[in-house]
């Protein structure tokens, strides 16, 4: 890398190190302000990106006094995923939602287009998008393609009703994918959603494993919109901060309206050659991290994981009477990526919570979680700085 490019990267770090203030008090991501889940350490983003060869991009789409929303999009390596798919896998650890070509996904154990997140009735929209984009790819003839389109239900501040998002969407967040930094919080598909009560949104995290356990790298992104009892760190922020599931029902010993149901996406990429089966161990392992922050997977939460790996050795021709494809890890060698994957989808999590502000609309709001406030129990509890505090050699 040149200095110029190293430089402009040296800077945009530096933008999105420290924490911001506005009318939700200071915003940041979590490590910014002590909070440091795990024992591996995150790559130099810290993010999806990290990972050579993925890019992602948002297009956030806000009109008039109801459309809060948008479309993310992830691009998982160069070249044409159709002609060279990726070795791919789709976990589901609740099945409700909608989720655009999963059967095909786990039929074949590939990936063959980029991945788009957006708003529950948007699915077809930007699926349609999507599909018209990739015919105009180079080398791309009459086949039909199988494109992966998740979402989440923004309805609380969206009116998804009105079929917000657009092809012309998609294209503008296709086109905005870069490998560098990833904007978190109330951006692309995470404008209008919430987690555990709070506004919640995008969020990704990084881990790079030590070259004495493989040197691989993993990283994970996050669309937020589902409930329990937040957990940061083992601390129980949302019991303490008063929110949190069958309040209600509990205090009244009737039931309630509580709002716990809701949805998480995420996308998990790793550099490991994996195949099929060795991604879908790693993505069972995301719903453990899941569970860290407090999740229980209720009834109503489609919580998927789609995980890819991004080995050049793997991407095997579509067409061909060879065997292709190169070697793959061994069962033994994976639990260091299942415990970076649990960490790595808790800190994004946290993450996008942490960067996420306060949205309105007509149709309701959702609140930023008070920083201050969780940083004070988090003290109480002795959850901060443990990558200094429990550091080896450290007194």
């Amino acid at each position: 890398m040149s200095r110029a490019p190293l430089a402009l990267l040296t800077c945009l770090l530096a933008l999105t190190a420290a924490p911001s203030f506005g009318d939700d008090g200071p915003r940041g991501r979590a490590r910014e302000f002590g909070v440091v889940p795990g024992v591996f350490q995150p790559g130099p983003l810290n993010a999806l990106t990290d990972v050579a060869g993925v890019r992602v991009g948002h297009e956030t789409v806000i009109r008039g006094d109801d459309i809060r929303t948008g479309v993310t999009a992830i691009i998982p390596g160069p070249g044409n995923l159709y002609t060279h798919p990726m070795p791919a896998w789709i976990h589901v650890g609740n099945g409700y939602g909608k989720l655009i070509g999963e059967t095909q996904v786990r039929e074949f154990g590939e990936l063959e287009t980029p991945i788009l997140l957006t708003c529950t009735l948007c699915v077809w929209s930007a699926a349609r998008g999507l599909v018209s984009w990739l015919y105009e790819q180079p080398g791309m003839g009459e086949h039909t393609i199988n494109p992966i389109v998740g979402e989440t239900n923004d309805g609380r501040v969206n009116n998804m009703w009105a079929d917000p998002i657009q092809p012309e969407h998609v294209r503008a967040a296709l086109a905005a994918a870069s490998a560098g930094p990833i904007a978190e919080g109330s951006v692309g598909a995470g404008t209008g959603t919430q987690a555990f009560g709070w506004k919640g949104g995008i969020g990704t995290s990084s881990r790079v494993l030590p070259e004495s356990l493989g040197g691989w790298t993993l990283g994970v992104l996050v669309q937020t919109n589902y409930g329990g009892f937040l957990t940061v760190n083992g601390a129980p922020v949302g019991r303490a901060l008063d929110q949190f599931p069958y309040q209600a029902a509990l205090a009244a010993e009737r039931p309630s309206d509580d709002r716990e149901d809701g949805s998480i996406m995420i996308v998990l990429a790793t550099d490991a050659p994996l195949s099929a089966l060795g991604l879908q161990r790693v993505a069972k392992r995301v719903m453990m991290g899941l569970g860290r922050t407090g999740s229980y997977a209720h009834n109503g939460s489609g919580d998927y994981i789609i995980a890819f790996s991004t080995a050049e050795s793997l991407r095997k021709p579509r067409q061909s009477r060879e065997a292709e494809g190169g070697g793959v890890l061994v069962n033994a060698a994976l639990s260091p990526l299942f415990a970076a994957a649990a960490e790595a989808t808790e800190e994004a999590v946290y993450n996008a919570l942490f960067q996420a502000t306060t949205v309105r609309s007509a149709r309701g709001e959702l609140k930023a979680i008070p920083i201050p406030a969780v940083l004070n129990l988090l003290k109480a509890h002795n959850a901060l700085q443990w990558d200094q505090r429990y550091a080896p050699g450290a007194p």
